[in-house]
């Protein structure tokens, strides 16, 4: 699975860009100036605005940014089938901007571009979702688009409130989970699988088993007639 590489792009916008979901993630949107975000990238605040017209105008362009590299490694992740590998697919989000801290810090500043953003994130899982469904990962549902809905919304809630996730189960869901992706894992995938067992299939659950061993991943029980 293609790891999110920061060299792959590194034009100016690109550049400034990349800063300023640093910036957002760091200090929240509202905190951040154009000349903070100007220095991070080593460019001049001038630069910035000749990109990106305005501050809110770089928002958006950061708010699509993170909403599609989310698309695409959970998309391939879920078109990988009976091959995923778990752990390469947490290593995949390493070496790049901080998403989960910027969504961390921009879902509640209480920006009007919020609902684009999480529709966007939503209407993404059930693109996802549904590849999962045909690659045998996940179990299909009567009511699809309100699954996504529901499941995108409790993601986006954990990162939200991972200060408290983080003191309650010791699982930082925001931090860089390509250090050690199977001890970072354990303390959270395990109980996820477990409360959404009826949305993995048994294969999903062998291969998060086989990630995490030490995590309560089950399959169901053999109840054939073995006699």
């Amino acid at each position: 699975m293609r790891s999110i590489d920061p060299s792959a792009d590194r034009s100016t916008p690109a550049r400034i860009r990349d800063a300023a979901i640093t910036c957002f993630a760091a200090d929240g949107v509202a905190a951040t100036s154009i000349r903070a975000i100007a220095a991070e990238a080593g460019v001049s605040a001038g630069l910035v605005i000749h990109h990106y017209g305005s501050k809110d105008q770089l928002r958006i362009a950061c708010d699509e940014y993170v909403a599609s590299l989310i698309r695409e490694v959970k998309g391939t992740a879920m078109a990988a089938g009976a091959g995923l590998d778990p752990l390469a697919a947490m290593r995949s989000f390493s070496g790049g901007p901080p998403l989960a801290r910027y969504l961390a810090k921009t879902l509640v500043d209480g920006s009007p571009h919020v609902a684009d953003l999480v529709d966007e994130m939503v209407n993404d899982a059930v693109g996802y979702i549904a590849t999962g469904v045909e690659a045998g990962l996940l179990a299909p549902s009567d009511h699809p688009e309100e699954r996504a809905s529901i499941l995108t919304l409790w993601m986006l809630g954990a990162l939200v409130l991972h200060e408290h996730l983080e003191r309650l189960i010791g699982f930082d869901i925001t931090g860089d989970l390509s250090e050690d992706p199977e001890e970072s894992g354990r303390a959270y995938f395990g109980p996820v699988a477990e409360i959404l067992g009826g949305f993995f299939t048994d294969t999903t659950k062998e291969l998060l088993g086989e990630a995490f061993p030490d995590a309560p991943v089950k399959t169901e029980p053999d109840t054939k007639d073995t006699a």
